[in-house]
C-alpha cells in the first residue's frame, strides 16, 4: 500500500520529508505538485491539495485523523536526532516494545512524529523476537 497524502504547502512538506526524514524523489511533476517519495521500501505520495483532489470531506488541521503510518526501517536514531535539532516536536518519544506474538514476543523501537499537516507518523526499527517470560 502507498499512502497518497494530501497536504497544504507542498514545499514545506517536501522539505520535511525528504531532508528531515531522509525519503528520496522518486518522481516528482508540477500543476498540482506531487512526489512520490521512497525510503528502503516504504513508498508515501504527497499532492499539494487542489480543486480536483479526491477528497471525502472538509480538510481542517490536523490532517489524516484516526490513523497513523507506521513507518519501518532498518535504523531510525539519525531521523529522531534531525528532528530534535531542528527542534521538531515528537508526538511520543523513543521507547521499546515488545509486543506479544503467541509463543514469542516481537520488539521494536518507536516514536511518533506529527509532519508539518498533522499526519501521525510512527517510525519503527525492528529489535528480534525472543521468548515469552
Amino acid at each position: 500500500m502507498v499512502p497518497e497524502l494530501t497536504v497544504s504547502d507542498f514545499g514545506q512538506s517536501l522539505v520535511f520529508y525528504r531532508d528531515m526524514l531522509g525519503f528520496k524523489v522518486r518522481n516528482q511533476r508540477t500543476d498540482p505538485d506531487f512526489a512520490y517519495l521512497e525510503q528502503e521500501t516504504v513508498q508515501i505520495m504527497i499532492e499539494q491539495h487542489h480543486d480536483e483532489s479526491w477528497q471525502t470531506g472538509d480538510l481542517q488541521k490536523p490532517y489524516g485523523r484516526g490513523i497513523n503510518l507506521q513507518i519501518e526501517l532498518s535504523g531510525i536514531d539519525a531521523i529522531l536526532d534531525r528532528l530534535k535539532e531542528a527542534g521538531h516536536p515528537l508526538f511520543e518519544d523513543m521507547e521499546e516494545e515488545w509486543y506479544d506474538t503467541g509463543e514469542n514476543l516481537s520488539g521494536q523501537k518507536q516514536f511518533l512524529v506529527q509532519d508539518p499537516n498533522g499526519y501521525l507518523l510512527r517510525f519503527t526499527e525492528f529489535l528480534g523476537e525472543k521468548p515469552k517470560g
